[in-house]
């Protein structure tokens, strides 16, 4: 790819959604540029580029900055942080709540593996407190497919245990399809995190794991606060298990030996 057209790239995801693209890894912006070039019609990605430089459309730069956005997402991904929800942190949230549901968010969920794993997960899972679950991801296509709750046989075989996949899905030609009655647990919208998040309301558990690291440093600590900001106070935020919240350290602490778990700092909750 030409600099020029890294350039604009990296520009374009940075300013929309706070997106760290690594210059250097041209391999992977032409991949996934490239499917999106031959769906626009384009010959190359450069000259789907040069087409935005003169028309700068709006639909086609979210497109780039979406496609860019996609993330690396499986059924039950890092069983222990799954463990850790369905023995520890929803039980535990459920006690003081008594009968008021919980409120769980899959934060840049992609095609929603995650969102429809707690799903699955919490419908086994004996609480007084029902579990409202909401999955949102920068992607249109992404959730227009976890809307479908279509998957192929190849996603579904990474992480999901056979007895869940014959509990909750039916072979629909090459894919399986999720029951109705998982897939109609889940709520979806699109949300771009670097947004203004505060009609979103209060969660007690959001999981946005694997999504902070790939932030540039001012977007990363705006997003940590926004979510800081989006937890009830007794609240948990589930990032990946080698992230760390170092760049919003008023606003999140660590929770003891829970690998990437916080909660949110008590004197953030009276500025926010």
């Amino acid at each position: 790819m030409r600099s020029e057209d890294i350039d604009l790239v990296a520009a374009l995801c940075r300013t929309r959604a706070g997106l760290k693209v690594d210059r250097e890894k041209t391999y992977l912006i032409e991949s996934r540029l490239g499917a999106l070039a031959r769906r626009e019609g384009f010959g190359a990605v450069e000259d789907m580029l040069d087409a935005l430089r003169a028309r700068r459309e709006e639909r086609m730069i979210w497109s780039i900055v979406e496609a860019m956005a996609l993330s690396e997402t499986a059924f039950f991904r890092d069983r222990e942080a799954f463990a850790l929800l369905r023995d520890e942190i929803l039980p535990g949230l459920a006690r003081e709540r008594g009968a008021k549901p919980l409120r769980v968010w899959s934060a840049a969920c992609s095609t929603g593996q995650e969102a429809y794993s707690l799903a699955m997960m919490t419908d086994a899972l004996a609480t007084a407190a029902p579990v409202e679950i909401f999955g949102s991801d920068l992607s249109e296509r992404a959730l227009e497919k976890a809307q479908s709750g279509l998957y192929t046989q190849f996603e579904v075989q990474r992480g999901l245990p056979i007895r869940l996949l014959l509990q909750h899905f039916n072979k629909t030609d090459e894919m399986w399809s999720l029951s109705p009655r998982i897939r109609q647990r889940v709520r979806w919208k699109r949300i771009n995190l670097i947004a203004d998040l505060t009609a979103l309301g209060r969660f007690d558990v959001i999981l946005a794991r694997n999504v902070v690291s790939g932030l540039d440093p001012v977007a990363r600590a705006r997003v940590l606060q926004s979510l800081a900001a989006a937890l009830a106070p007794d609240g948990v935020l589930m990032l990946g298990v080698d992230e760390t919240a170092d760049d919003a350290p008023e606003a999140l602490r660590p929770m003891p030996g829970r690998r990437g778990v916080f909660a949110r700092d008590p004197a953030f909750q009276k500025a926010a």
